[in-house]
């Protein structure tokens, strides 16, 4: 058994009346899921570091056994308009089309995005073939002035961002 209480530092400042008990790091996992995901939700939530995008994506796409490619899609001051999961490929590749991104930044007005996508195989290091999907996808954006800025890859070993590592066109 997993005591909430056992597991917050002394050092923040959350109060606990009642001990949450949990039966199962799995369940605890899931908690934190759901609370990163409503942080995610539309407007909730401003895409400003990096880290907290990439902690939810690795905890929810970390374990997939095949690629999924997908785009968070931003406001002009960062909130997040929408998460979506657009292309699903194989253990080691999807086959990522532009102008379906190009298409939903369109739809849903957009302003930024933030590509993901995880790694099956548990390696953070971008491939030349991520590298070059995320120039011509930044490329693209830009024709119809909407900012690409970032994109995460995540592992079951964390997540690795472009712009933080400068990679590719950031």
């Amino acid at each position: 058994m997993y005591y909430l209480s056992q597991m917050i530092p002394t050092t923040t400042n959350c109060t606990i009346n009642e001990p949450v008990i949990f039966n199962s790091e799995d369940e605890i996992i899931q908690v934190a899921l759901a609370i990163l995901a409503n942080r995610c939700k539309k407007g909730a939530y401003a895409v400003n570091d990096p880290e907290a995008l990439g902690k939810y994506l690795a905890l929810s796409l970390g374990e997939e056994t095949r690629e999924v490619f997908g785009v968070v899609l931003l406001d002009n001051q960062y909130n997040v308009i929408d998460m979506v999961p657009l292309f699903f490929g194989t253990i080691s590749s999807a086959s990522v089309y532009p102008r379906e991104i190009i298409k939903l930044v369109v739809e849903r007005n957009a302003a930024n995005a933030v590509l993901y996508h995880n790694h099956p195989s548990g390696l953070l290091e971008p491939s030349r073939a991520d590298i070059d999907i995320t120039k011509k996808i930044k490329n693209a954006c830009e024709i119809i002035d909407v900012n690409v800025v970032d994109h995460i890859i995540v592992s079951s070993k964390g997540f690795l961002s472009f712009a933080e590592k400068g990679i590719g066109p950031f």
